[in-house]
């Protein structure tokens, strides 16, 4: 049976575990262990959260119209879309946070 609170490739807790450490290839850049680049992560964790809103939207037309009548069902689906969101939008502030750190540096 799967895990109730598992979201899509997300672990229980809703968070992606660690990875481990960035090896150094030969041209001295770091690459992730898993192959993906920061921005692929960051677009493939967009599309997710786009998922799981348009999910949640449709689980709430489904109920007002009728088709359904798993309250409960929706309410998870939309505090899923909810967290997923917070979650960005954190993310997003750290970035942001860091960029501006990052000019306000002397050379």
């Amino acid at each position: 049976m799967a895990d109730p609170f598992q979201v899509d490739g997300l672990g229980s807790s809703g968070i992606n575990p660690i990875q481990g450490p960035r090896s150094a290839g030969p041209t001295g850049k770091t690459t992730p262990l898993n192959g993906k680049d920061f921005q692929s992560f960051l677009t493939e964790s967009l599309e997710k959260v786009n998922a799981m809103s348009l999910d949640a939207t449709e689980a709430v037309n489904r109920l007002a119209t009728g088709q359904t009548q798993d309250v409960a069902e929706v309410f998870t689906s939309v505090q899923k879309a909810g967290v997923a969101f917070d979650l960005l939008m954190e993310i997003r502030n750290k970035l942001l946070e860091a960029y501006q750190e990052i000019q306000q540096m002397r050379v």
